[in-house]
């Protein structure tokens, strides 16, 4: 299996990271794949696959490098650099780590990720530029359209990861982080099920990266750092999809504004802001969790919370240092009875 071994002061000084960059990574994951992983992905995937389809069927030289920068089992380093960790980077800045990968070094990393020898169509310098220039183009057209709204729901996973390590550290916090990932015990973090020579990781920085679609790697610019991007929490991912089939559009306006489907009804009923917060109640969350993805000022989400649980349509229990809200029986009811 391939573990690392992380030391006191590695898990110490390890930190969540939230990267433009790896969510657009993702995102091409997910249009190469052409099949969604989750239903709020659905939408996405409907609309942004044809063009990205198109854009390749005209370009077949970064249709070949896609291909194989993906590899049937190991990721072209170039294609999936690891964040600094270091303040908040914007996608431009970020990219440059692709841009400047020296060609041959891109060349050798893609017989790596092929398992063998290059196509002759990719013997050529301008494949970092090339594939810089795909990820722009998803990145434009679409991801950064629904960014902040994608910001929010990695910053409230973040939140839940970090709640759960105070309560259970690190094994609880990691262990159904991306498949094949688990705690060892002593000081082993199994990463994934490949029969990989254990590293250790002394010294180096360690990221966890969320992102929103259910894709996962890891990556590493040794011996300083090493990162494990990982799908957000199922829940917290699909509150970014679309609605139901056969809505109406008052849901593709609920959409619009950037929140999880919130039934007319019950938005005329209790006013939209506090619906939205009731039907993101289907699981417990923090208050921080909720400012999060609702984008709603703290405030505003305790004065939503105190009327939700005066009437009884939410109740609240603490769980280490945290208060969680989630709904009553009152509460799913009502919500179901307008859906």
């Amino acid at each position: 299996m391939g573990w690392w071994e992380i030391g006191a002061d590695t898990l110490a000084s390890g930190r969540f990271v939230v990267s433009p960059l790896a969510e657009t990574i993702a995102c091409l994951k997910t249009l190469h794949a052409g099949a969604a992983g989750h239903p709020g992905e659905r939408a996405w995937l409907d609309a942004h696959l044809p063009a990205y389809r198109e854009r390749l069927a005209g370009d077949p030289v970064t249709a070949l490098l896609v291909r194989a920068a993906l590899g049937p089992a190991w990721n072209a380093d170039f294609l999936t650099p690891t964040p600094a960790g270091e303040g908040e980077p914007g996608f431009e800045d970020e990219l440059e780590a692709v841009l400047a990968t020296p060609p041959e070094a891109a060349r050798e990393q893609l017989v790596v990720s092929l398992g063998g020898p290059l196509p002759p169509a990719l013997h050529r310098s301008d494949l970092p530029v090339r594939l810089a220039g795909l990820l722009r183009w998803i990145w434009t057209r679409a991801v950064l359209p629904t960014w902040p709204h994608r910001r929010r729901v990695l910053e409230a996973d973040v939140v839940a990861r970090t709640a759960r390590l105070g309560r259970g550290g690190w094994a609880e916090a990691l262990g159904d982080m991306r498949p094949g990932m688990r705690w060892l015990g002593g000081s082993r973090l199994q990463v994934n099920a490949h029969d990989y020579p254990p590293r250790d990781l002394a010294g180096a920085r360690l990221l966890f990266v969320p992102v929103t679609p259910r894709r996962t790697w890891v990556s590493w610019e040794a011996p300083h750092r090493y990162a494990v991007v990982y799908p957000c929490a199922g829940p917290l991912a699909d509150a970014a999809g679309s609605a139901p089939p056969g809505r109406g559009p008052d849901a593709g306006a609920d959409l619009a504004a950037g929140g999880p489907y919130v039934p007319a009804a019950l938005g005329a009923l209790l006013g939209p802001a506090r619906a939205r917060v009731l039907v993101l109640l289907a699981d417990p969350k923090s208050t921080s969790q909720l400012v999060a993805l609702t984008g709603q000022g703290l405030g505003s989400v305790g004065r939503h919370l105190k009327v939700l649980l005066d009437a009884r349509l939410a109740a609240r229990r603490r769980a280490g240092r945290s208060v969680l809200y989630y709904r009553t029986a009152a509460g799913d009811a009502l919500v179901a009875a307008q859906d």
